[in-house]
């Protein structure tokens, strides 16, 4: 049974992929990633706000050649939710690639553009196979219009493929007034992969102590409907590569996102649930179902229902909801 699949110009002996998580912090846990069966593991994200504090502070160093980390402090508070240092996650890539045969991506997590863009050089040069873009911009700004919003992230994609070699994924919000006209306009520039969907943290609080809670919890298997919808919509009009995440956490799941299209899925939640080593059991599954359906490899079942079978994809979608909300004839 061949699972191997073909993602950001890369052969991936499967197509599951760990996504981005704490997970991939520990070498040990990337070794049993691939123990397991990943065919690839997206590195946790470094965020563009640490980018420029490090940075700003080597150019104080620079600038102040006497100056002390006590120093430095009073200028640059320590920021306590960055753990890890740029040169940590430099070396993690490249320990990373020695431990491991299989790809690894790394992932900068950003909203904006600016100088912090030439660490994807640094990221490159420490080994990575590929870079993933998870652009998290959350527009509530009144004055900021849709072009605004859609041309920033045009522009952080072009100023990252103009100083790195390897490919590059962007991984998007569902939120666009035009999602195929977004996708397409990252196509054309020259976007490899498309990765669908990133999620708001949503942020909840305590009605009685009226304190902000910030995490996110884990995924549904019902988050896999919305990138089912759209990878499915997309297949067939966009050259880059299609991944899913969210809501994966069968063999089914990762059959379903396949047959709309996608070249892989990533999972993060389920293994947080279960442990690493579920891997094995969605893989043995996924050979199992394969197996049973007469299906002799992954890409012999890669995109055989799309909606590129229809000429209006729009019209299909009306039509499927209109069935699904409906009032249906009551037998008496």
């Amino acid at each position: 049974m061949n699972l191997d699949t073909r993602y950001l110009n890369l052969t991936l002996r499967s197509p599951l992929v760990v996504s981005a998580s704490p997970l991939s912090q520990s070498l040990d846990d990337i070794k049993r990633m691939e123990a397991a069966g990943a065919g690839a593991v997206v590195l946790y994200s470094l965020f563009e706000e640490q980018i420029r504090v490090e940075q700003q502070i080597r150019q104080y160093y620079r600038e102040c050649p006497t100056a002390t980390p006590a120093d430095a402090l009073l200028l640059f508070p320590a920021q306590k939710q960055f753990s890890v240092r740029l040169d940590d996650y430099l070396n993690h890539i490249a320990r990373s690639k020695d431990a491991v045969t299989i790809p690894i991506i790394a992932s900068l997590n950003c909203k904006s553009f600016g100088n912090w863009t030439d660490f994807a050089q640094k990221i490159e040069q420490a080994g990575a196979d590929a870079l993933e873009l998870n652009i998290y911009h959350l527009p509530a700004n009144m004055d900021q219009t849709a072009e605004q919003i859609e041309a920033a992230y045009l522009t952080i994609l072009e100023i990252i493929k103009g100083v790195v070699k390897i490919p590059v994924a962007v991984k998007l919000t569902p939120y666009f007034t035009n999602m195929t006209t977004m996708a397409r306009r990252l196509d054309e520039a020259k976007a490899n992969a498309l990765v669908l969907f990133n999620r708001f943290c949503q942020p909840d609080f305590d009605p009685k102590t009226l304190e902000m809670t910030s995490d996110i919890p884990l995924g549904h298997p019902s988050d896999s409907r919305l990138p089912l919808h759209w990878i499915a919509a997309l297949y067939g009009y966009v050259k880059a590569d299609l991944a899913a995440t969210g809501g994966i956490y069968s063999a089914e799941d990762v059959v379903k996102m396949l047959m709309v299209g996608a070249k892989v899925t990533m999972l993060a939640s389920v293994l947080l649930k279960e442990g690493i080593d579920h891997l094995r059991t969605i893989e043995q599954d996924l050979r199992t179902w394969l197996d049973q359906n007469d299906y002799n490899s992954v890409a012999s079942l890669q995109g055989i229902l799309r909606q590129f079978h229809s000429t209006n994809p729009s019209q299909f979608e009306r039509t499927a909801y209109i069935r699904a909300i409906a009032p249906h004839k009551v037998e008496e």
